[in-house]
């Protein structure tokens, strides 16, 4: 939204996203293709180099590669492009993706301890442990496909231990720590602003709060 000048999104346009993305999965398996379908990341790099964010655009250019992809010599040429061009088309692409996620970055306090104590253990935790996961024997207990997968995936596993310890961890919300107000979150776009506050408080005390609830009744 950011780099297409589009205002931050609200609740409901996050949730007609998901209900594509997954109405276009479920159309998937009906087709029989095998595989579902995802909003790539790439497309971030594509809106920063392009500045079009057009929907628009969008189809159009999904409908031509849908045409181009039943001629057969177009998939050869493609096919012909050397290694070491699409290797460098790679570096621009990704190193893109990697810094407009660090971009996000400015509206969080990097002076405080507790989001330097969140960042930099998922970006350790993406970087090691997918290491030691591939390391293992294939024989080991953690080697079953679902956790062999998701945590032998560096992104995928700082994603989830940084989501989880942001989310635990107390913050000063008064003072905006997390960053979530500098964002352009507001009480009228999102629901759950308040819950967002609250949430460390609730993870800390719902055992409590339950064992004390259940003694009431």
């Amino acid at each position: 939204a950011r780099f297409s000048g589009a205002p931050v999104p609200t609740s409901e346009v996050i949730n007609r996203g998901i209900f594509a993305e997954g109405f276009g999965c479920l159309l998937d398996g009906l087709v029989g293709t095998g595989n579902g379908t995802t909003s790539y990341s790439e497309n971030i790099s594509a809106l920063a180099i392009t500045r079009v964010g057009s929907r628009g655009v969008i189809i159009a250019a999904a409908c031509w590669l849908i045409l181009l992809g039943l001629i057969a010599k177009i998939g050869a040429f493609f096919a012909t492009i050397p290694t070491a061009i699409v290797g460098g088309l790679w570096l621009g692409l990704f190193g893109l993706i990697a810094a407009v996620g660090l971009s996000n970055l400015q509206f969080v306090d990097l002076n405080s301890q507790r989001n330097l104590f969140v960042l930099g253990f998922g970006l350790f935790s993406g970087l090691s442990i997918p290491a030691w996961v591939n390391s293992l024997d294939p024989a080991h207990p953690l080697r079953v496909p679902i956790i062999s997968t998701v945590f032998s995936t560096g992104m995928a596993v700082g994603l989830l231990f940084s989501v989880i310890l942001d989310n635990i961890i107390p913050s000063d919300w008064e003072n905006d720590e997390r960053g979530i107000k500098k964002f352009g979150i507001k009480l009228w776009d999102f629901s759950y602003y308040v819950w967002l506050r609250d949430l460390p408080r609730f993870i800390a005390t719902w055992p409590f709060d339950a064992v004390a609830r259940a003694r009431a009744s």
